[in-house]
């Protein structure tokens, strides 16, 4: 479906055990399961990348909403979890390259070379516990993990329920175009044909900086706007770096990155008030992006350099 450029954007394996609560009488509570909670709200039948993936007030509210159900957690110190002996660290594994599982059906991607690594750096052993979109942050709230290394972007919603290390990744959205097509900003788009994902972070980056006069076609997927691309559809896409390096594998020499679009640095999110390990996971993510170890993982699964993260 081909749509002209509107200044409205466009329409947008683990369970929590802790119950959800309903009032029966006045002054009385009565607990029901969790899952019929969800069910209630609808979230059990989205996929958890979509829910998790949510930003903004419906994400923040569905976030917010079901850490109302998990109970509080102990704060931690370093010397606890060294005592204890493993990390317990809460990750996606169905946001590849971030997360995703090797052919042993195990956690693999930037985030499970993270998650080693500051494993390793606090000598204790590592243990990975899948966790999904809605339920990762009732997680850490209820301390069924220490710490997420879930490709969690950085926002002031979510920095009022959990406390963030400095980025130690980013999701960055480029625009790619034909090479030689002279593209190099936003305001060089008027009269350019530019595929997107549906009601995408793309679609939402490119509908808010496009200037009146940009052709955005809409598809169903990355697959099918990767296409239109390759097919002569359009001119340009907006996409993330993954799906960029994937069409410029395919077409080599044939498309280059014009600008960034949009740009989500992402943190390794801790309970509040734990400031001794706040500072401590903070300095893990200082030395290792100075001794370039973050770089490496991030270029091993983006096939490009760890963007310059503040």
């Amino acid at each position: 479906m081909t749509r002209k450029f509107s200044r409205h954007p466009a329409q947008s394996q683990h369970v929590s055990s802790h119950p959800a609560s309903r009032r029966t009488a006045p002054g009385t509570v009565d607990i029901s399961s969790r899952r019929s909670f969800l069910a209630t709200l609808g979230v059990a039948a989205m996929p958890a990348a979509f829910v998790g993936s949510l930003g903004g007030t419906l994400g923040g509210l569905l976030t917010s909403t079901l850490s109302l159900f998990s109970a509080p957690a102990h704060a931690q110190t370093v010397a606890g979890i060294k005592k204890k002996g493993t990390l317990n660290v809460g990750m996606l594994i169905d946001f590849p390259p971030y997360g995703t599982t090797n052919a042993q059906a195990q956690p693999d991607g930037y985030d499970a070379d993270v998650a080693r690594l500051l494993a390793n750096d606090l000598g204790v052993k590592l243990n990975i516990m899948p966790v999904t979109g809605p339920n990762r942050i009732p997680y850490l709230l209820s301390g069924k993990v220490d710490v997420l290394v879930a490709s969690l972007a950085i926002t002031p919603e979510r920095a009022k329920q959990v406390q963030f290390s400095k980025p130690y990744a980013a999701a960055t959205i480029v625009l790619l175009g034909k090479t030689g097509a002279p593209i190099k900003s936003a305001a060089d788009l008027k009269g350019v044909r530019v595929s997107v994902a549906r009601a995408s972070t793309q679609d939402m980056a490119l509908t808010k900086t496009a200037p009146e006069g940009t052709e955005i076609r809409r598809f169903d997927d990355d697959a099918s706007a990767m296409q239109a691309l390759l097919t002569g559809q359009v001119d340009a896409i907006g996409c993330s770096v993954t799906v960029a390096n994937a069409i410029r594998q395919r077409a080599p020499g044939q498309f280059e990155p014009k600008f960034n679009l949009l740009q989500q640095a992402m943190g390794i999110a801790m309970r509040l008030n734990q400031p001794e390990l706040l500072a401590a996971v903070n300095d893990f993510v200082t030395r290792n992006t100075a001794n370039g170890e973050l770089n490496k993982r991030y270029r091993k699964w983006l096939e490009t350099d760890l963007p310059k993260l503040e």
